[in-house]
C-alpha cells in the first residue's frame, strides 16, 4: 500500500510537470540564437553565390560585439552561418579595462599555447602570475583558432579556475556565463569543496545563483536534486529526477537515499564512499553513521571528517595501532587532518627518565612514530635555544624521510618562533630562517623618497594618472635636483620607471636621458609577437617568466624586460600596477 501510494504521488507530480512544461512551451518567446538549421543550410548556399558580400567581413573576427552592433545584411549572413562556430565569449572582463581586444588570441599559434599552458599550469604559480593568467583568460574575447579547438582552450579555462582555488571568482564566473561549454564540472569542484567542509549551505549556493541552468553531467544534477531536497523544495526535486530518469538516469543508491530524506523510504544501512556525495547521503540517511578511512580514502573525505567531526578522538586511539597512526600521519601531511591533533597523540606516548635523557642516542630503536614522539617531548622539555632548534631539525628529517614533510610545518614555524634568533649558531641559521612561516605585512600607502627616481614622487603619476604637462614638469625639475650629484648612477629601476613615462608621452631633456641607455634583451620571436600584437600569447609569456615567483622578488633585468614589453603593447593598466607593487618603499 506504502509503495502504491508513492508511485501514484510520484505519477501525479509528473503529470503536473508535463503539464506545466507544455504550458512553458506554449508561452515561451522566440529564441532569436534557436537557428533553424535548413535555414541555415540555405544561408550558407547563398552565402557561396554572394562571396562579395561575404568576404568583406573577416569570419576570425566576428564576436557578439560585432554582431550587435552592426545591422547590415553581411553580419546577419555571418550570424546565421557562424554564430555556433564563431561566438565563443566566456570572460569577466571588458578588453577595455585593460587596453586589451577582443582579437587578443586571433594571432595565436595553438601548439604554442597548449606547451606554455601544459608548462605553467604544472606548477605552483605565486599569485602574480596568477593575476596576470586571470586577465589573459578571462577577458571577453575570441578563442584562439589556429591549431587549437576551442573545447580546448575552455578547458584551460576551467584549468585555471580550478588551480587559482577562488571559490568568489568561479561563482561570479558562472554567473556571468551560465551556458560555460564546462560548467558542470565547475559546479562540481565548487560545491564540493563547501561540501568537503560539511557546509551544505553554502555548497547548494551555487545552485541558486544559476538555478535555470541546465545540467548535463549527473554528479552535478544529483548535488542540485539533493540541495533541493535539503530546501525542502520537495516538488521541484522530484520533477527533475523524474525528468532525469526519462533521459536514462539510473542510481539505485542515490535514490534510496535522497527517497529515505524525504521520507519516501525505509532505513537504508548502505554507507558509500565512492564519491563525497555518497558519503554525505550516508552520514544523513544511515542512522549510527560511523564510517573508518583508510590510505585509500580521498582527500576530499578525509576533509569532510574532519570538518563533520567523524574522526576518531586523539585520546581513544591506540598507540599500538601503528598502521592507523601512520594513516593519521599521512592525513596531516595531505592537510586532511589537525597537525595540534597529531602531535597532541605524540604526548601520549610513554617513555622513562633514561629514554629522555639519551634521546638523540637511543630513538633509533623505537619503530617510527615512537621515534618522531620521542623527539618531540625531548624538544619540549629542552630550553637552551640551540639544542631545541637541532631537535627540532631532527625532527622534521625523521618526517622528510617518510616523505610527510608537511605534517611539521606549522608546528615547526610556532617552535621556531619561541626562539631568541640573536641566540642561535651559524650552522643552524639557515635552517632557522627556511622555516619560518612569514605574514605578509599590509600593503599600506608609498613612502616617496626624493633622492632616488624609482622611489620619488614620480610613483604618483602610475596612481592618480595626472596630466602629461604637470608630470612632465616634475620628471624634469625632480631629475635636475637628482642628478646634479655627478656620482648617482642610474639603476635599472629608474629606467623603468623613465622609460614608462616616456612611453606615456612625457618628454624628457635630452641632457638627462644621455646618462643612461634602456635595454632589455628580448628574443626575435617575442619581438615579433609584439610587432604582430599577439596579445594573448605574449601574456602567457609574462605568465611563463613570473612563474613562482613574486614580482618583487623578480631581478631588475627582468623585471625591466616584462614592463617594456607591455609598454611597447601599450597595456599600461597592468604596467601600472606591476610598477606599483614593485618600485616603491611602503609603510
Amino acid at each position: 500500500m506504502r509503495t502504491l501510494k508513492l508511485l501514484n504521488k510520484k505519477k501525479a507530480l509528473f503529470f503536473s510537470f508535463f503539464i506545466f512544461l507544455n504550458y512553458s512551451f506554449a508561452e515561451e518567446p522566440v529564441d532569436i540564437w534557436n537557428i533553424d538549421k535548413s535555414k541555415t543550410k540555405d544561408t550558407v548556399e547563398n552565402t557561396e553565390i554572394n562571396k562579395s558580400a561575404s568576404e568583406e567581413i573577416s569570419e576570425d573576427s566576428v564576436s557578439v560585439y560585432d554582431l550587435n552592433n552592426n545591422d547590415n545584411s553581411q553580419s546577419q549572413i555571418l550570424l546565421e552561418s557562424n554564430l555556433e562556430d564563431k561566438v565563443s565569449l566566456y570572460g569577466l572582463y571588458d578588453p577595455d579595462e585593460n587596453n586589451l581586444s577582443i582579437e587578443m588570441w586571433n594571432k595565436s599559434e595553438g601548439n604554442e599555447i597548449k606547451k606554455i599552458f601544459d608548462k605553467i599550469l604544472s606548477k605552483d604559480l605565486s599569485q602574480d602570475a596568477l593575476d596576470i593568467l586571470e586577465i589573459a583568460l578571462l577577458t571577453n574575447s575570441n578563442t584562439p583558432f589556429k591549431n587549437i579547438t576551442k573545447e580546448e582552450f575552455y578547458n584551460f579555462q576551467k584549468k585555471f579556475l580550478i588551480k587559482k582555488n577562488d571559490l568568489d571568482l568561479i561563482k561570479k564566473f558562472l554567473e556571468k556565463n551560465p551556458d560555460y561549454y564546462l560548467k558542470d564540472d565547475l559546479i562540481n569542484y565548487y560545491s564540493n569543496y563547501y561540501l568537503a567542509e560539511a557546509n551544505i549551505e553554502k555548497s547548494c549556493e551555487i545552485f541558486e545563483s544559476i538555478s535555470e541552468t541546465n545540467l548535463k553531467d549527473d554528479y552535478a544534477s544529483k548535488l542540485k536534486i539533493y540541495c533541493l531536497v535539503n530546501s525542502n523544495k520537495i516538488d521541484q526535486a522530484l520533477m527533475i529526477y523524474d525528468l532525469k530518469k526519462e533521459i536514462g538516469f539510473k542510481d539505485s543508491f542515490f535514490e534510496n537515499k535522497i527517497f529515505k530524506l524525504i521520507g519516501f523510504e525505509e532505513e537504508s544501512n548502505k554507507i558509500s564512499d565512492k564519491n563525497l556525495l555518497e558519503l554525505h547521503l550516508s552520514h544523513r540517511a544511515v542512522e549510527n553513521f560511523e564510517y573508518i578511512p583508510n590510505e585509500n580514502t580521498s582527500n576530499e573525505i578525509w576533509k569532510y571528517l574532519a570538518s563533520a567531526n567523524l574522526l576518531e578522538e586523539v585520546e581513544n586511539i591506540d598507540l599500538e595501532d601503528i598502521e592507523k597512526i601512520n594513516l593519521i600521519e599521512k592525513a596531516v601531511h595531505d592537510g586532511n587532518y589537525n597537525e595540534n591533533d597529531l602531535f597532541n597523540l605524540y604526548t601520549r606516548y610513554q617513555f622513562n627518565f633514561n629514554q629522555l635523557l639519551s634521546a638523540k642516542e637511543n630513538y633509533k630503536t623505537l619503530d617510527k612514530s615512537g621515534q618522531k614522539a620521542l623527539i618531540y617531548q625531548k624538544m619540549l622539555l629542552t630550553i637552551e635555544p640551540n639544542e631545541k632548534l637541532y631537535l627540532a631539525r631532527l625532527l622534521k628529517n625523521l618526517f622528510e624521510s617518510e616523505n610527510i614533510g608537511n605534517a611539521f610545518y606549522k608546528k615547526l614555524s610556532s617552535i621556531l618562533l619561541t626562539i631568541d634568533e640573536d641566540k642561535i649558531t651559524s650552522d643552524l641559521m639557515t635552517f632557522y630562517q627556511e622555516n619560518i612561516i612569514s605574514e605578509e605585512t599590509e600593503i599600506k600607502k608609498i613612502k616617496f623618497n626624493n633622492k632616488i627616481i624609482h622611489q620619488s614622487k614620480l610613483l604618483n603619476y602610475f596612481v592618480e594618472k595626472n596630466d602629461i604637462s604637470k608630470i612632465e614638469k616634475e620628471t624634469n625639475d625632480l631629475l635636475k635636483n637628482i642628478l646634479k650629484d655627478k656620482k648617482y648612477i642610474i639603476t635599472t629601476n629608474d629606467e623603468i620607471l623613465l622609460e614608462s613615462l616616456k612611453y606615456d608621452g612625457v618628454k624628457i631633456s635630452k641632457k638627462y636621458l644621455d646618462r643612461y641607455s634602456s635595454t632589455a634583451n628580448i628574443p626575435p620571436d617575442m619581438q615579433a609577437k609584439i610587432n604582430d600584437r599577439d596579445l594573448g600569447l605574449v601574456l602567457l609569456r609574462i605568465v611563463e617568466i613570473i612563474g613562482e615567483d613574486k614580482l618583487k622578488n623578480l631581478g631588475s633585468e627582468t623585471l625591466n624586460f616584462i614592463l617594456i614589453t607591455l609598454n611597447q603593447l601599450d597595456l599600461d593598466t597592468i604596467r601600472d600596477k606591476i610598477i606599483l607593487k614593485t618600485l616603491p618603499i611602503r609603510v
